[in-house]
């Protein structure tokens, strides 16, 4: 089999048109058309403003306009996922108008669709070097962002392909008869039981106790566990097998925002699903979601991208917004969203797009053959943190930023060796 090239980004929250071939762009462009694979995440709803915002968000309304999918166009861009906690801001209408653009514009796309089935099934990119599957998820969404499956009766419901997880505290034994006596004293549990009395919820299992919402289990030391939902993990293995029978290599894309101490720092679940895609067939992990930089992983001998960060920063100059994301910042809705953005960033002293963090990633190239690494480099990429929101947040190769060391130093641990030669990054095999 002919040696498979892919390079993938991280988040676009694109809202503006390219203003050109801006400094920079050349250089990046160059780096992402040696892939005949190349990804990035919508992370934006596509459309006109036709529908209506939803009653929740992924923190901030994402709308903009189709005319930016030609900006992605022209950074070489062919494969897309939109399973992220945007992809429900406008409702089911502002999804489905999402996809009706997106396809029009001829892009790939996955991880959302109008059934749980079309949301978590493969697409597939046909290259003179082999043919490409790449599935979507994400695991950091509302439960009613969730697509539906459809029955015989029913038709499905239009939603993302979500990985569901539960958090798990364990106590020890004195800790939790605390707790206990606790719930005994104060009716935090009334709900629960009252719908297990009702036949509404089933029995928790065996060992397990709630404390409203969160769960507990006794155990030696106290921990956070996190339980990967075996129902959504064995869909995700199911579309895998599906696409290794119709493809030579599968790319699988996940959206996790949960962290463990740090943001850096990939909560457990979504660890043993990376792994447990490659074992069951996969060939890359791509992460995307928490806005800045995780480590990288080589496992089975397989990429790990925990999170690549942002590609695109541009999250100040979205048009509109519904009243929602003004009645957060205890506001009407009749202010401007100058005034709203001002309000929520404490005069630009918080929030993402304040943060450098947030304006660094990396562009991954790499190589593979017979379905394993065999080449892996890192272009480091700034975004232009500290310009005026009027044209910062695009994307440049940034070799002297000390990225690609920061990078090298959280990967270590995992095992990943990143040595840096004239700016760029190469992981030794």
């Amino acid at each position: 089999m002919s040696t498979i090239r892919c390079t993938a980004a991280g988040d676009a929250m694109i809202f503006r048109t390219l203003p050109g071939e801006y400094e920079g762009f050349g250089a990046l462009r160059a780096f992402l058309m040696q892939g005949d694979f190349r990804f990035v995440n919508l992370e934006t709803t596509v459309h006109n403003f036709e529908t209506y915002g939803s009653a929740l968000s992924g923190g901030s309304w994402f709308c903009a306009q189709p005319q930016v999918l030609g900006a992605l166009k022209a950074f070489g861009f062919n494969m897309l996922t939109t399973a992220n906690n945007h992809a429900m801001d406008y409702s089911h209408a502002g999804l489905l108008k999402t996809l009706d653009y997106i396809h029009a514009a001829g892009f790939q796309s996955c991880g959302t669709g109008k059934t749980l089935a079309d949301a978590s099934a493969p697409v597939y990119l046909d290259t003179l070097s082999g043919r490409i599957a790449l599935i979507g998820a994400c695991s950091t969404f509302h439960p009613d962002e969730m697509a539906g499956e459809q029955t015989r009766t029913m038709i499905g419901r239009p939603g993302l392909n979500g990985i569901r997880h539960k958090v798990v505290w364990e106590l020890p034994k004195e800790q939790l008869d605390q707790l206990r006596a606790i719930a005994q004293t104060l009716p935090v549990n009334a709900r629960h039981e009252v719908n297990r009395a009702d036949g509404y919820a089933s029995a928790l299992p065996e060992g397990q106790f709630e404390f409203g919402d969160m769960l507990f289990r006794e155990a030696p030391h106290a921990a956070k566990k996190t339980i990967l939902n075996e129902t959504d993990m064995r869909r995700m293995e199911n579309a895998i097998r599906e696409a290794c029978f119709m493809a030579d290599y599968v790319v699988v894309s996940m959206h996790s925002h949960e962290f463990t101490a740090r943001k850096e720092d990939p909560e457990g679940f979504y660890v043993e699903f990376a792994h447990r895609c490659i074992d069951a067939g996969a060939n890359a992990v791509v992460g995307t979601g928490p806005h800045l930089l995780r480590p990288i992983e080589i496992y089975q001998g397989c990429p790990i991208f925990y999170s690549l960060g942002d590609f695109i920063i541009e999250l100040e100059t979205i048009r509109k917004a519904p009243s929602g994301m003004f009645e957060k910042q205890g506001m009407t809705g009749n202010e401007g969203l100058d005034a709203m953005f001002t309000n929520r960033s404490d005069g630009g002293k918080k929030g993402l797009y304040y943060q450098k963090v947030m304006f660094e990633s990396v562009v991954p190239y790499w190589e593979a053959e017979d379905g394993k690494l065999t080449k892996l480099q890192l272009l480091p990429v700034e975004l232009g943190f500290g310009q005026p929101r009027s044209h910062g947040g695009l994307p440049h190769p940034e070799p002297d930023g000390g990225i690609l060391e920061r990078l090298a130093a959280m990967s270590a641990p995992w095992g990943t060796k990143i040595t840096v030669e004239k700016g760029i990054g190469t992981v030794t095999l």
